[in-house]
């Protein structure tokens, strides 16, 4: 049945019509004269292995094209020929500096060998065979320096991205991200490209041999874990930023991931034991599994309530009489995420079958964490009663229309945050209303 669903919701579909549009001109002069009162040095470091010409040329010219020019570009090249050699030797611009591996260690240690070299604050990754935008380096030097003025610092930053075809012409498949989300994290590496880290932070971390594929993934899990044990989750959220723009070219051709996701199946199977190996780090118990979605997993876990920092309650989606969603995630603005999407459909990235972080979650279909349960009935006017695995039953007894059931949902996710708390939705929890207007309990949507 979950093949079924998945064509049908493919056929369904309506592919968005993206075209990428360029900064303006006029902006790129203003951002090349912009005085910055916190500036930063940017290391970018590139992984090269035998890579084409044409790629790398428009990789190296994308960086030197940077409207924020602080910064060195570091390409540690692993291959046998001098291609990549002789590609760098056409440019005389003492940014670049490049020097031949003594052997090829894989991915994740050629990058290690780059980085030893950084002498920046930040260090970025960028694979050898995409580019930049001209105000990637701006964007992240910008948002680093917001973070200064408000007396916080960025320990990572990643912006959104996109395709394009072999040729760097044609640009497709927009991925509009979203602002930190551990959960939703451990289900996939959202975050990927552009990725900006603190140097210190790298530098400790370092990239893993035995995650290649996923290196990256795992990088990233860890500094997030790292700050999470720091500072908590959400100190820790404000040190991870989100820069809501396009600023990193993905390219597509025969042996990438991008086009072709079987085409590195070994990097699926490190994902996933980056995933294990943040939870056991973290001392979360939960078993991870790959999705039927290459790149996607779900946590087996028996109580997320109990076991996985300060979690307030767990929740999923009200579900109308068409099996269309009507309830469940709830914005920091009050709109429904995936609102009127069919129940079967895993919508945008599948975003709508995995777990994820939420703002606030309706409470007509939520557990409530023990140690909540006061905060809960001080801020609902409800009394919390379980019945079985949820409370869903028992809120039968309140008659309140959607606003309502809004109004009060929003109210307890915005005190569990203040607490230090975090809500989760739970794509296997679901509730249906039947033509009663009562509630009933089922288990996910196949």
């Amino acid at each position: 049945m979950a093949a079924f669903y998945a064509v049908l919701e493919r056929i369904s579909a309506k592919e968005e019509q993206y075209r990428y549009q360029e900064t303006e001109r006029h902006i790129l002069e203003e951002q090349k004269k912009y005085e910055f009162a916190f500036p930063c040095k940017f290391s970018i470091l590139v992984p090269a292995y035998e890579t084409k010409e044409t790629y790398l040329k428009e990789l190296i010219d994308s960086v030197l094209s940077q409207t924020y020019g602080n910064f060195e570009l570091i390409i540690a090249d692993a291959g046998t020929s001098s291609k990549v050699e002789r590609t760098v030797s056409a440019y005389s611009d003492k940014r670049i500096r490049y020097f031949r591996l003594k052997n090829n260690g894989g991915i994740a240690e050629n990058t290690n060998e780059a980085l030893k070299r950084a002498c920046g604050d930040y260090i970025g990754l960028l694979d050898h065979d995409d580019f930049l935008t001209p105000d990637a380096l701006f964007e992240m030097a910008k948002a680093i320096e917001n973070k200064k003025k408000t007396g916080e610092e960025a320990g990572l930053l990643y912006s959104d991205e996109d395709k394009c075809d072999s040729g760097g012409e044609r640009f497709f498949e927009p991925h509009r991200k979203t602002d930190f989300n551990l959960e939703l994290l451990l289900s996939n590496n959202y975050i990927c490209h552009f990725l900006v880290m603190k140097a210190e932070l790298m530098k400790e971390l370092t990239l893993r041999k035995d995650y290649d594929g996923a290196q990256d993934y795992d990088l990233i899990l860890r500094a997030a874990g790292r700050l999470i044990r720091e500072y908590g989750y959400l100190r820790a959220g404000e040190k991870i930023c989100h820069i809501p723009k396009i600023l990193y070219h993905w390219r597509c051709h025969e042996a990438s991931t991008a086009v072709n996701p079987q085409s590195k199946q070994y990097a699926y199977t490190a994902g996933e034991k980056a995933v294990g190996s943040f939870l056991e780090e973290m001392g979360w118990r939960g078993k991870v599994l790959p999705t039927e979605h290459l790149g996607f997993y779900t946590i087996i876990t028996d109580d997320i309530l109990s076991g996985w920092g300060k979690v307030a309650g767990i929740g999923g989606e009200v579900i109308d009489g068409r099996n269309r969603v009507k309830a469940g995630i709830y914005e920091r603005n009050g709109n429904v995420l995936f609102r009127n999407l069919p129940v079967h459909f895993s919508g945008p990235m599948h975003r709508a079958a995995l777990r994820q972080t939420a703002y606030a979650l309706d409470l007509r279909c939520i557990r409530i964490a023990p140690d909540c349960v006061s905060l809960f009935e001080r801020t609902t006017g409800m009394k919390y009663k379980e019945t079985s695995r949820t409370s869903l039953f028992w809120w039968n007894r309140y008659q309140k229309n959607d606003e309502e059931w809004k109004n009060v949902s929003m109210a307890f996710g915005k005190a569990a945050a203040e607490n230090g708390y975090r809500l989760v939705f739970d794509p296997d929890c679901i509730c249906k209303v039947n033509r009663h207007g009562e509630l009933k309990w089922q288990r996910r949507r196949l």
